[in-house]
C-alpha cells in the first residue's frame, strides 16, 4: 500500500501561476481530482508522476520525491491525458513492449492478464491506430497495469469511452482501490466522480477549493447561491412578487428582464411558476446563468 503526499507544492511558468501551495495525502482507495478544464489537474498529476518538477514544496511516494527518481516507476502508473501510443503496433505489441520496459520476467503472460483486465484480449492483434479511442484509452490503461503499480493516476480516463466502456473501467478501478492501490483520476465532469469516489480533491484556478468526502462538497455545491435570467410578460410586477418569496436573496430589473439571486435552487424553481399564475404573469424564459463549473467550483473557494 503506497501514500502519495504533496506539501506546499505549487509549480509557476514565468509570471503564470499553474498550481498554487496545494498540500494533500492519497491514502490507498479511489480518489477524484475534480475541477475545470484550466484548473491545474495535469499539472498536479504530472508533478506526482515525476514529469515536472514543483517550483516550491515536495511531491513524495511513499516518502521518496518523484522527481529526478526513476525507481518510483517500479510501483507507479500513468494514463496521461495526451495519447503517446504507436499505432503501427498491435495492443499485445504495445503492452508486451510496455512490460519489458519494466523488465518483468514474463512480459507475455503479463501483457495477456492486463489486456483482460480492461477487456481487449479480443482486438489484441489488431493494429492500435484501427481502434476507436475508447478502444485506445483501454490499451493505454492495460499498459499502464502491466506492472501491477501500487499508484495508477489516469488524466480523464473516460473521455471517448460509451457507457458500458465506463461501468467496465469504474469496476475495475473500484477492484483496484478496494485492494489496496492508491488510485487518483482526474474529471471535470461531477457525475463521474460522483459514480467513482466517495473522496474528492477539487481544484480552481490551482487552488485547492476543497478536500474530503464527495458527499460534504456536493452538499456545499446543492447549497450555494444560485443567478437565474428570468423574462415574463411583466417583469416589474413579477419582480415585487419575488421579494416576498423566502428562497429569493435578490433580484434586478435590466432592459433585458429580470436578474434572480436565489438561496435554494429546488425551491425557486418550484416556487415561480406557482407565483406567476398568481400574478397573471406569463413566464418566457427562465436560465440559470451561472450554471459553468468554473462558478460552481469558485464558490468552494469562498465557502
Amino acid at each position: 500500500m503506497s501514500v502519495v503526499e504533496l506539501q506546499n507544492v505549487s509549480r509557476w511558468y514565468g509570471n503564470v501561476v499553474a498550481v498554487n501551495d496545494i498540500s494533500m495525502t492519497l491514502q490507498p482507495g479511489v480518489t477524484g481530482l475534480l475541477g475545470p478544464n484550466g484548473a491545474g489537474k495535469t499539472t498536479v498529476l504530472h508533478m506526482m508522476a515525476g514529469f515536472l518538477a514543483p517550483s516550491k514544496g515536495a511531491v513524495s511516494i511513499d516518502g521518496a520525491p518523484t522527481w529526478r527518481n526513476p525507481s518510483i516507476y517500479g510501483t507507479l502508473g500513468l494514463v496521461a491525458e495526451r495519447e503517446a501510443v504507436h499505432g503501427f503496433l498491435t495492443a499485445r505489441e504495445f503492452v508486451v513492449a510496455c512490460a519489458k520496459m519494466q523488465k518483468l520476467s514474463d512480459p507475455a503472460g503479463a501483457a495477456k492478464r492486463a489486456l483482460e483486465l480492461v477487456e481487449m484480449t479480443g482486438a489484441q492483434d489488431r493494429r492500435i491506430d484501427t481502434f476507436s479511442k475508447g478502444m485506445r484509452q483501454r490499451t493505454r490503461v492495460a499498459a499502464a497495469l502491466v506492472h501491477e503499480p501500487q499508484v495508477l493516476l489516469l488524466d480523464e480516463p473516460f473521455n471517448g469511452m460509451d457507457p458500458r466502456q465506463r461501468m467496465h473501467m469504474m469496476e475495475l478501478l473500484h477492484s483496484l482501490g478496494d485492494r489496496g492501490h492508491t488510485i487518483l483520476f482526474s474529471s471535470h465532469i461531477l457525475e463521474e466522480v460522483e459514480q467513482l469516489s466517495g473522496l474528492v480533491q477539487v481544484i480552481v484556478a490551482g487552488r485547492l477549493a476543497a478536500s474530503g468526502d464527495y458527499r460534504r462538497i456536493r452538499r456545499l455545491m446543492t447549497n450555494r447561491p444560485h443567478v437565474f435570467a428570468v423574462q415574463s410578460s411583466d417583469d416589474r410586477k413579477l419582480a415585487v412578487a419575488l421579494i416576498g418569496e423566502k428562497s429569493v436573496s435578490g433580484v434586478e430589473i435590466e432592459a433585458s428582464g429580470l436578474t434572480v439571486r436565489a438561496s435554494d435552487y429546488g425551491s425557486f424553481t418550484r416556487a415561480l411558476p406557482r407565483i406567476a399564475l398568481g400574478e397573471g404573469i406569463r413566464l418566457r424564459k427562465l436560465l440559470p446563468s451561472d450554471e459553468s463549473l468554473e462558478s460552481v467550483f469558485s464558490y468552494l473557494l469562498e465557502a
